[in-house]
């Protein structure tokens, strides 16, 4: 379930999500996500770890492309 909200309110809300959770957890309220405050939290934890594993992923496909020039 958490998995499936995460990715739903990512999908809606691509450019509103960051790499830190306190902001995350903000935003959460201020859509109005209603459900309880643990879930909300494990909701933002989760939204959080994608966005760096996404930003994580491009940073490898760019370092793997400048390396792909370089040689």
């Amino acid at each position: 379930m958490i998995k499936r909200i995460s990715i739903e309110l990512i999908d809606r809300y691509p450019y509103s999500f960051g790499t830190d959770f306190e902001p995350n957890k903000q935003f959460l309220k201020q859509v109005g996500l209603d459900v309880s405050k643990k879930l909300r939290n494990k909701v933002a934890g989760y939204v959080t770890t994608i966005v760096k594993s996404d930003l994580m992923a491009e940073a490898q496909e760019a370092a793997a492309e400048e390396l792909e020039e370089i040689q």
